[in-house]
């Protein structure tokens, strides 16, 4: 009630507004996307809308500002990583337009901090025009299946060859480090497989480098989509629910290394 009120006897127009009761379901979530120190943020009155805001407002038709992630989350996390039972501290943000910085109005047991952030020049967004007509396979794992391969596969190999098939082996994560050659293969009737439909057999190779900051992601999901395109395009969705039960998602996309002729497999 503090931060509704204050904000609204400010008069101040928005060109993106948002609040939420709990400030740790946005922090988990972008702790999840840094592993870079900057981001760009794109938001649309039918994007970057998630359950957890209890309100999102966009004026325009797109806004677009790029802005310091570690400040960013140095600032929810204000007043700590972890909160008392019974209390939570509730967030409002704001941001007036180009060359405005973006507002944090945190309150937490009647105290309320002001943090104000400032906005630089977005990167060009990159567009890997990933749609769901072109997606050949698509599986989805209990997220404990994609972390213990992980744990197991050899991370010296400098790719990761995954295998989506119809047939056997239907889907084989593959390395090829100092040690030698690892496939970890899943049965399309494992009780770790909660989807499956292939409707031809890929094999793509990707650079581990891209894929390891993915992990971050894998570790608080629960489950995982795993799908490629006629091109061979990798996206990965991770649900995350968070502790009021709510869903969430976070998606990575990856364009394969090298096709992989039939000869070599």
């Amino acid at each position: 009630m503090l931060l509704s009120a204050q904000l609204s006897a400010s008069g101040e127009s928005y060109v993106l507004a948002a609040s939420l009761d709990n400030v740790r379901h946005l922090s988990s979530l972008l702790r999840a996307v840094h592993f870079q120190d900057h981001a760009t943020c794109f938001a649309t009155a039918n994007g970057l809308r998630a359950e957890i805001f209890q309100e999102f407002a966009v004026q325009e038709e797109s806004v677009m500002f790029r802005i310091n992630l570690s400040v960013l989350l140095d600032c929810l996390t204000i007043f700590g990583t972890s909160s008392l039972p019974g209390t939570s501290t509730a967030l409002r943000m704001c941001y007036r337009g180009y060359g405005y910085p973006l507002m944090l109005f945190l309150e937490e047991g009647g105290v309320v901090t002001v943090c104000k952030i400032n906005t630089q020049e977005p990167d060009e967004l990159l567009d890997f025009d990933f749609c769901s007509k072109n997606v050949v396979n698509k599986i989805i794992l209990q997220s404990e299946g994609l972390r213990e391969a992980f744990a197991e596969l050899d991370m010296t190999s400098e790719v990761l060859q995954i295998t989506m098939s119809p047939d056997k082996p239907y889907f084989r994560l593959s390395t090829f480090g100092n040690a030698g050659s690892a496939h970890l293969d899943y049965p399309r009737d494992s009780d770790l497989m909660e989807a499956f439909h292939c409707n031809q057999t890929q094999t793509n190779r990707y650079k581990i480098s891209l894929l390891k900051p993915s992990t971050k992601a894998l570790a608080l999901s629960c489950k995982v989509s795993i799908r490629t395109d006629t091109r061979g395009f990798l996206s990965l969705q991770y649900m995350i629910r968070n502790e009021d039960g709510q869903i969430c998602f976070v998606e990575y996309y990856c364009c394969p290394d090298e096709d992989i002729a039939e000869a070599e497999l």
